[in-house]
């Protein structure tokens, strides 16, 4: 039985998200099953991620969230990341969502 399960990309050629940056990772994407939310799995998760890029000698970690998404862009904040950028016309297809992208400085890196 799986509670989540977290996807970290760092060092990967192509992807825009990195921004080029050697010293950056992706909190890709991050799940948690419905009947362990609000149990710290998400939390738990994410700390393991972050601790991971600190290992790889990342600075920052990156979430990319949209407005539709409350409940993650209150999740992401709680955990100490910064909304940087929000960009309104980031998705043609759905132009109700705006792109926000959060970062985390990443101490003792």
């Amino acid at each position: 039985m799986s509670l989540g399960g977290a996807t970290v990309a760092i060092g990967t050629l192509g992807l825009d998200m990195l921004e080029g940056r050697t010293d950056l990772t992706v909190l890709w994407d991050i799940r948690v099953s419905p009947g362990h939310r609000r149990g710290r799995v998400g939390q738990a998760l994410f700390e393991a991620a972050e601790a991971w890029a600190r290992r790889q000698g990342c600075r920052e970690l990156k979430v990319e969230t949209q407005n539709v998404n409350v409940r993650a862009c209150r999740f992401y904040a709680a955990l100490g990341c910064q909304l940087r950028i929000v960009r309104d016309e980031a998705y043609p297809q759905c132009p109700w969502e705006t792109q926000f992208l959060w970062y985390k400085p990443l101490r003792d890196a």
